[in-house]
């Protein structure tokens, strides 16, 4: 398969819909993206490729296919553009399938050739349940990966006849099953039974309730640096920042929802970028579209600050760290660019850690970060 290919899954963006009349000045996003509007563009040097999928089927009936993506571009494309070395392409919206399952299979198709181009794929959804078809898009490439959500439930919701309430079964037990590890971040314990919490523990997963992640979001950057998939549902931003978000009032700021997608951004994993979840029906002055296109800058923020990194490889940009904890002797690495850590496992493997872990280790104590890590291995 070709880039050529994956223009028959594509409807290209209509600009003039987007700008006002004088269109995009030089120092707006708008001027900047390589766009998809009468050609397909270059997308060659691409850090980030935006797809659009507005399918709502579901999440129930009474969705019509959103026009998410495209009331997200008019927001984002009005930005200042700030990160000259960036480079955004937007390759259209995928076409509405004549069954949920057809809109599943373009956009796995168009997802699987842009990582096989080694691009970062964001997608601007749809309904929660879409993340089937960004998972689909590793299993069409038999890669074994890691996949995070930040929800305010857990979608596994068998009672339910809606896909977007019990997509995560699929994602997490189907056969064969790609899922190395999965993390759920800001869940809601009041939405959450707690059984279902109890089976994820059992599988070794780890989930994060918003509480604790609100009192150290740094903890999370470790989280989505070792992911390869990130699904993020706007239902767990608090309905005063996405208005859009009616399933609760509760839930992150907008600011810690950007500081989340600037540690996507930072992240030399993370290959597929979703966020679901956004109805424009049910918006209020176009906020929840505005928290999104932030959203999106942040992540052109971590991208940036991504490319000053050096490679681990690379030992003299690092400050190195031996140490000793009960009977384990291993290794702690800092950046000296970005004071990011690492820490080095039994199998010689360095994971994503944070300071917190480097000083548990030093103080004789084992982080949970590395029991269960060895408990995965």
């Amino acid at each position: 398969m070709s880039l050529q290919t994956i223009v028959d899954f594509l409807d290209p963006v209509n600009l003039f819909e987007l700008s006002d009349d004088e269109g995009y000045k030089d120092t707006q996003l708008g001027r900047h993206i390589a766009l998809y509007d009468e050609t397909f563009p270059d997308i060659s040097n691409a850090d980030l490729v935006l797809v659009g999928c507005g399918e709502m089927r579901g999440a129930g009936i009474e969705y019509a296919n959103a026009g998410s993506p495209d009331a997200i571009r008019k927001e984002y494309y009005s930005l200042f553009h700030w990160h000259n070395e960036v480079n955004v392409a937007d390759v259209g919206n995928v076409k509405r399938g004549a069954t949920l399952q057809d809109t599943y299979a373009a956009l796995k198709t168009v997802v699987s050739e842009l990582i096989d181009q080694k691009k970062r794929v964001i997608i601007l959804g749809g309904s929660h349940d879409v993340t089937i078809a960004q998972y689909n898009a590793y299993v069409a490439a038999e890669k074994i990966i890691e996949a995070t959500c930040v929800d305010a439930r857990i979608d596994l919701n068998m009672d339910s006849v809606l896909p977007s309430d019990n997509f995560l079964m699929a994602v997490l037990t189907s056969e064969p099953n790609f899922i190395k590890h999965y993390n759920h971040i800001g869940f809601q314990s009041y939405m959450v039974h707690p059984h279902m919490l109890e089976t994820i523990d059992k599988l070794h997963f780890d989930c994060y309730r918003v509480g604790k992640v609100k009192e150290n979001v740094e903890e999370m950057e470790p989280v989505i640096r070792n992911t390869n998939l990130f699904s993020f549902d706007i239902a767990a931003i608090q309905h005063a920042h996405a208005p859009a978000n009616r399933l609760t009032p509760n839930g992150f700021t907008g600011e810690e929802a950007c500081t989340l997608m600037q540690y996507a951004g930072m992240s030399s994993n993370l290959s597929s970028i979703g966020i679901y979840g956004y109805a424009p029906e049910l918006d209020e002055h176009g906020l929840t579209a505005k928290q999104i296109s932030h959203m999106l800058w942040y992540l052109m923020d971590g991208i940036h600050k991504s490319k000053q990194e050096s490679s681990l490889n690379d030992r003299h940009h690092f400050n190195e760290f031996n140490i000793v904890f009960g009977e384990v002797e291993t290794v702690f690495l800092q950046s000296k660019k970005t004071g990011r850590w690492w820490m080095q496992i039994p199998d010689g493997k360095f994971i994503a850690c944070s300071r917190i872990d480097y000083l548990l280790a030093s103080n004789n104590e084992m982080p949970e970060r590395w029991m269960r890590a060895i408990a995965r291995s």
